[in-house]
């Protein structure tokens, strides 16, 4: 007998789960937004901009862009992902080696750790490749250990550039760097872009993108559900997937292959999907542009 979830998906026609929470790199849905994303992150590569700044809601999709990054940066780059460090300026140095495949013994001093690295970097750089680290939820750094980031790339001099950075995290982290106290690191930015949230339009052609992606019928969701469900998420892609998921579990318990207004709100009244966060509208939610970002910078000088 086939899983409960063979049976789900058998139900409907479908190849694969449409819906699911982790992030597919095969699944990705190249909205406006998301395209303009991943263009400025590998331009960021091209023109070897030190640090790279990635904002965005939790679930719009910055850590599908960063493994989407991962997979189509040649050998001439090595990536060092860095998704667990927390707070403390002291803890940034062992994770980085960590993420390069480096030892980094808890009783190593600062120094002999910096070492460490920069002879990774110079080893590195001569056999032509260079190092990008990508902080990912970047906004669970401390200020003194964001400061400790951008010295790192102090290492890079006019002619050689051995390191770039990608902080990765909430729109919290860009407010952060606005902040007088973090000026140097807001002047060593060299491109930032912002994920906002999917309008109505951009909720459907996601909904149905993903059903077509394993198979599905693109009417499975009638206009009025889609228009709940992107009232409900706010055009959050994570939350647009629970929600979906939710609604054909319901489907399928009902023995219908249709999803129409009634089974969302059915979903929503029995209180199994949990967005767990409070929206901004989306006039509230918008980034600055990177020129209004520099010039917040360029003003307290």
């Amino acid at each position: 007998m086939g899983s409960i979830l063979d049976i789900y998906t058998g139900f409907f026609g479908l190849s694969g789960r449409p819906f699911a929470i982790a992030p597919d790199p095969d699944m990705i849905f190249w909205s406006p937004q998301h395209r303009r994303a991943f263009s400025l992150m590998e331009y960021s590569i091209v023109t070897h901009a030190p640090i790279t700044l990635v904002t965005g809601e939790v679930g719009a999709g910055k850590t599908l862009l960063v493994q989407r990054l991962l997979r189509s940066v040649g050998d001439d780059v090595i990536f060092g992902l860095v998704s667990q460090v927390r707070g403390y300026a002291e803890d940034v140095l062992p994770w980085v080696l960590l993420s390069l495949g480096e030892a980094a013994d808890p009783q190593d001093s600062m120094v002999e750790l910096y070492a460490r690295f920069e002879e990774r970097l110079i080893r590195e750089y001569a056999a032509g490749r260079r190092v990008v680290l990508i902080f990912d939820e970047a906004q669970n750094l401390s200020d003194a250990a964001l400061e400790q980031i951008r010295t790192l790339t102090n290492m890079n001099t006019g002619t050689d550039d051995l390191l770039q950075v990608f902080l990765v995290g909430l729109p919290s982290l860009r407010d952060r760097i606005e902040a007088p106290t973090l000026h140097p690191l807001a002047q060593r930015i060299g491109a930032a872009s912002h994920l906002p949230a999917m309008d109505e339009e951009t909720t459907t052609d996601y909904i149905l993108h993903r059903l077509h992606a394993v198979g599905g019928e693109t009417d499975l969701f009638s206009a009025e559900a889609i228009e709940m469900i992107h009232e409900r998420t706010h055009g959050i892609p994570r939350l647009v997937n629970q929600l979906c998921d939710f609604a054909m579990v319901y489907a399928f318990s009902k023995n219908t292959d249709r999803i129409d207004h009634a089974t969302i709100q059915q979903v929503i009244k029995d209180d199994v999907f949990f967005s767990g966060q409070t929206l901004l509208p989306p006039s509230e939610r918008e980034a600055p542009p990177m020129a209004v970002f520099r010039a917040k910078a360029a003003s307290r000088d």
